[in-house]
């Protein structure tokens, strides 16, 4: 596991996602779209009609979030991860259609993580109940799609060293796994 933060800019690369490995800090920087389970079902639901989406996906990370309320002068409110395992069913069209990365809390699931391997893809983790913290790194954020769906809208935010570390990697190394395996007296 890399203590040393790696800087990376968005969009990734297939080859940059495949680079990364679980435990690796990283500092993003560069756009990033927000989307929850609600706006994901859209967007697939629109990749499986031919449709375009609202984004063009190709090397785009995507983060679970659904920001609080923007308060006067700032660029978004709080917006700390959600439970990413919620984008199961969709992360992996999702990757399919040209996404390399995802960024949210807790482990994402075995589909998604063969999509990863599959199609060169990296899982971010940060850090729930750090929101406002998080937030810092958020330099702007506008709606692009999906404006009924409130706080769970599709966003373009541009980031600025997001602090992040890679949870789940192109090659199916797992930090929840690697990490709690150091711990244990087996």
């Amino acid at each position: 596991m890399s203590k040393e933060k790696k800087h990376i800019r968005t969009p990734l690369t297939r080859e940059q996602a495949r680079e990364l490995k679980a435990g690796d800090n990283v500092l993003i920087t560069g756009t990033m779209y927000t989307a929850r389970d609600a706006a994901h079902k859209k967007m697939v639901e629109a990749l499986d009609r031919g449709e375009k989406l609202p984004f063009d996906p190709a090397g785009q990370v995507i983060y679970y979030v659904g920001p609080s309320p923007t308060k006067p002068g700032k660029a978004i409110g709080s917006a700390g991860p959600t439970t990413s395992y919620r984008m199961d069913a969709y992360a992996p069209r999702m990757i399919e259609a040209g996404s390399c990365g995802m960024l949210g809390k807790g482990e994402m699931g075995k589909g998604v993580v063969e999509a990863m391997k599959k199609h060169g893809a990296v899982y971010f983790a940060t850090v729930g109940g750090a929101a406002a913290l998080i937030a810092r790194s958020i330099k702007k954020a506008e709606v692009i799609a999906y404006e009924d769906l409130g706080a769970e809208a599709v966003r373009k935010m541009e980031v600025e060293n997001f602090p992040a570390i890679v949870a789940q990697d192109a090659h199916g190394g797992n930090l929840y796994v690697e990490g709690t395996k150091k711990y244990s007296k087996e």
